[in-house]
């Protein structure tokens, strides 16, 4: 996996014959008390100095995935638009700057159905982001979260249950990661004898839950699982020698882990 080119809103990446396309949304700052130790607490005057915060907020950098195999684009989801923070609702600047008609993207599929995640399918202007949306792909444990989206109404009758182990074309693959949702699902993508692993929210914030992944998410629906999925991804992909993508990792959130000691590291690609 190679990286091609870079603009401010993208980085394009080349893996065998497909192409992958980091797309920022934006960022969202967060209280550092959405970390949580094992035992449930926030941190307080011990937050570790490796953290990273900007006016002592966490950052997080709000990404989305672009596979293209030649003429087909599969969109792993949009970001929030205009439904949360000003400082999001980047992607569709995005794409064009990269160069990427929205007509050309007709599947979509979601990580989970959080608001940064979703929400992108309608446009700041309240049109259809993806006009030439066919198939609209939402894991089966959060389908009736989806549905209680008032925003996203118009697409309930056009969504599917995605499960573990459904192809969404040759080369990408839908795998169980629950944890951080009910559904939560991570996406493989395979070229050329290389893997990426298109992970979601598997890690909220790389400055402390690689070198230790049992600290946790307040928002994690269920703690305890989406630690395990969280070690379990990192050790695969140490081991592996996978790539990784992630929504919260720093922009363009795309690189490989090593692991040493029982803590792993990132290193951007």
């Amino acid at each position: 996996m190679e990286r091609v080119e870079t603009g401010k809103n993208y980085v394009r990446y080349a893996m065998g014959r497909l192409g992958v396309i980091a797309l920022r949304d934006g960022y969202v700052d967060m209280p550092s008390s959405r970390l949580r130790l094992t035992d449930g607490r926030a941190f307080g005057a011990d937050l570790p100095a490796q953290v990273d915060l900007v006016d002592g907020k966490l950052r997080l950098s709000v990404n989305a995935f672009l596979v293209v195999d030649g003429d087909r684009h599969v969109l792993i989801d949009t970001g929030a638009s205009n439904a949360w923070e000003p400082t999001m609702g980047v992607l569709l600047d995005a794409l064009d700057e990269a160069g990427v008609a929205r007509e050309s993207i007709a599947t979509v599929a979601f990580t989970h159905t959080h608001i940064d995640h979703v929400n992108g399918l309608v446009a700041a202007d309240g049109s259809d982001a993806f006009p030439n949306l066919t198939r609209l792909l939402v894991p089966r444990e959060e389908i009736a979260l989806f549905d209680a989206e008032e925003r996203l109404a118009r697409f309930r009758s056009r969504r599917s249950p995605l499960d573990h182990g459904f192809a969404l074309g040759d080369s990408v693959t839908a795998i169980r990661a629950h944890g951080h949702e009910i559904g939560h699902t991570a996406f493989e993508v395979t070229s050329a004898g290389e893997t990426l692993v298109i992970w979601g929210d598997v890690v909220h914030v790389p400055s402390i839950q690689f070198a230790r992944p049992e600290i946790a998410w307040e928002l994690d629906t269920d703690r305890d699982l989406a630690r395990l999925t969280r070690l379990d991804l990192l050790r695969r992909a140490a081991r592996e020698g996978l790539f990784v993508a992630g929504a919260h990792l720093d922009f363009p959130g795309v690189g490989t882990v090593t692991e040493s000691a029982g803590a792993f590291g990132f290193a951007p690609l």
